[in-house]
């Protein structure tokens, strides 16, 4: 049986979501509770990688077991075993072929930045503070470039393995309510920390420091050191992982 899985957590105390063979990671919580129900180890597919400290609303995952729990039974389960900042809010049977990473069609992040003189001690955890002003026309204007499909290589950091750094943004806004701005971005797949230094990229458009106009630019230069910094992974969220 092919159990899907929909999760949200609180990524401050982890090292991301993939096992690692030092630090506690979402995937390995999630793997020994899963553990602890069915008494299996099994194999946990995550829809794709968080990094430490970000994240998610709706995240994917799956495994294949031979336990006798009904799906519709797993989030209880589960969230008897799992600490208080993971949650299992959902769970079905899914197609036995059915793979939380390679079936994804698209995905959703979100990214806030808390523009204000002051810190909010509330907050700290889930926005990035930016005390300098920010001009959002300008963003929005920036963020119109980096629509449609792309070689994003210089928005990914080093260490990456991929087969093509070729990625397709459907949707880039920009809002700001008071004095939290939300980047929300969806597109059919993202990089190694390629939201975190978009979100960096357009903090530097809207400082002044980088003309909106350049981003056109930086994009086909394929370089790293042309474009902002990679953002602080707090104020990232994993929104969503679409399926067909």
């Amino acid at each position: 049986m092919n159990i899907e899985l929909r999760l949200q957590y609180d990524g401050t105390a982890y090292h991301g979501w993939q096992s690692q063979k030092n630090g506690v990671t979402v995937q390995d919580t999630v793997k020994d509770a899963v553990r602890k129900i069915t008494g299996e180890n099994v194999t946990l597919i995550g829809c794709g990688r968080t990094d430490a400290g970000v994240h998610a609303e709706n995240y994917a995952c799956n495994f294949h077991t031979s336990s006798t729990v009904p799906p519709e039974k797993f989030p209880y389960a589960l969230n008897s075993v799992l600490p208080s900042d993971i949650v299992c809010f959902a769970a079905r049977r899914a197609p036995e072929d059915f793979n939380a990473v390679r079936d994804a069609v698209k995905k959703r992040y979100v990214y806030r930045i808390l523009n204000s003189e002051f810190p909010d001690a509330i907050l700290c955890r889930y926005a990035w503070h930016y005390k300098y002003p920010l001009d959002t026309d300008k963003m929005r204007h920036a963020a119109t470039y980096f629509m449609g499909e792309h070689d994003f290589a210089g928005f990914a950091a080093s260490g990456f393995a991929v087969k093509t750094t070729v990625r397709e943004i459907y949707s880039l806004d920009i809002t700001k309510n008071e004095a939290m701005i939300t980047i929300d971005i969806t597109g059919n797949g993202f990089l190694y920390n390629m939201v975190r230094i978009i979100a960096g990229t357009l903090v530097s458009v809207g400082s002044g420091k980088t003309p909106p106009e350049e981003i056109e630019d930086i994009i086909k230069s394929k370089d790293r050191s042309r474009a902002g910094i990679t953002a602080p992974p707090q104020g990232l969220c994993l929104k969503e992982a679409y399926y067909p």
